[in-house]
């Protein structure tokens, strides 16, 4: 069914054009939108007018005409004006209004079909079944995009996003819950990750110019097949949680991007205490203190490499060296050693994912 507002909004723009009243009713004489609040009035001849066997008549001085949904009765349309010609006028209004019936059908079937897609609700056979029996192109590049937005922001944010980029017939925008959007976006078989985040940033921009704020976008791969949508989907679900986690200095992320924080994601909490627990001892880097842990980052974003390091914190090289030996020794690893580093570097990621996970049960 058309919503109230799309009815109102058309017989508006109608009547600017056929300068003549509109009304719009339910089987049961309830109007749904009109051009004048005097048209509810016909809501006795509507019900009369629904056990005619007449698909239009005139009753009241007025035109009534039957809007069908696939044989369904659902709409009475009432013209009203002192034109010779409200019968004509009347019934290109109905047939407007049964074009739109017919629209919001195919893109409620579409996005219904969408969805059991991404939710792997489909046998194989039917994917490709209902593909071809709604129009959608099986063997086209695409690329599950997520958009989350803050609380009190969500229930617009698919609104506005079908505003501004539904128009598209071969995209499709949707959710599957209360937290997020998701874009199925058509792309170039040429695209890369930079396209894609080009595309990202026209959303995050629209968004933020129609008050969204707080928005974490995350993305899948591209899959040549719509079979392989879902698995996008789910890429890009998991691009979100990690990107929380490891990147929450970034926007958007990007699967392909996650490296080993994807690794450490899946895995079970208390194999990474027992990880943590044989690494430190029982310590844990949280432990540390601040000025350890800077020099710990830095060390780390400079590839190990000391002179750059102490450049970088404004401290002499011994100074350096002296907090990274006193380091080894709370910790029996050597972080000028690739090996110790890689251990450390993984340890401080598991440590990060842990308390993420701790978080989420409070």
């Amino acid at each position: 069914m058309v919503s109230n507002q799309v009815l109102q909004s058309t017989l508006e723009g109608l009547k600017n054009i056929a300068r003549i009243e509109l009304c719009v009713l339910d089987a049961e004489g309830k109007a749904y939108a009109f051009t004048n609040q005097d048209m509810e009035k016909y809501s006795p001849q509507a019900v009369e007018f629904v056990r005619s066997p007449a698909d239009s008549q005139e009753i009241a001085g007025c035109q009534f005409f039957k809007i069908y949904d696939e044989q369904q009765l659902e709409y009475i349309l009432v013209a009203q004006g002192t034109t010779e010609d409200v019968y004509t006028l009347g019934k290109m209004v109905a047939f407007q209004i049964q074009n739109l019936l017919v629209a919001y059908k195919e893109r409620f079937d579409k996005d219904n079909f969408i969805k059991n897609l991404l939710l792997d609700n489909l046998l194989l056979v039917d994917i490709f079944s209902r593909a071809k029996k709604l129009h959608i192109q099986s063997d086209k590049c695409r690329v599950a995009i997520i958009i989350e937005a803050r609380a009190e922001k969500e229930s617009n944010t698919l609104e506005i996003m079908r505003t501004y980029f539904g128009s598209n017939n071969k995209d499709f925008i949707t959710a599957v819950d209360e937290n997020s959007v998701i874009v199925v976006k058509e792309i170039d078989e040429s695209f890369t990750n930079d396209d894609i985040d080009k595309i990202c940033e026209s959303y995050k921009s629209q968004l933020n110019g129609e008050g969204v704020d707080d928005i974490r976008i995350a993305y899948g791969t591209i899959v040549k097949e719509i079979k392989e949508v879902s698995r996008s989907y789910k890429e890009a679900k998991m691009a979100l949680d990690v990107g929380k986690i490891f990147f929450d200095d970034r926007d958007i992320m990007a699967y392909s991007e996650l490296g080993i924080g994807r690794l450490i994601y899946q895995l079970p909490i208390p194999l990474c205490k027992l990880f943590i627990k044989e690494i430190f001892d029982g310590k844990s880097p949280d432990d540390f203190d601040e000025e350890t842990l800077t020099t710990i980052t830095k060390f780390f974003e400079n590839s190990l490499n000391v002179s750059e390091t102490s450049r970088q914190l404004f401290i002499h090289r011994n100074t350096l060296v002296y907090r990274l030996d006193k380091l080894q020794k709370t910790t029996g690893l050597d972080l000028r050693v690739f090996e110790d580093a890689i251990t450390f570097k993984i340890a401080l990621m598991v440590v990060k994912y842990m308390n993420y996970m701790e978080s989420l049960e409070y």
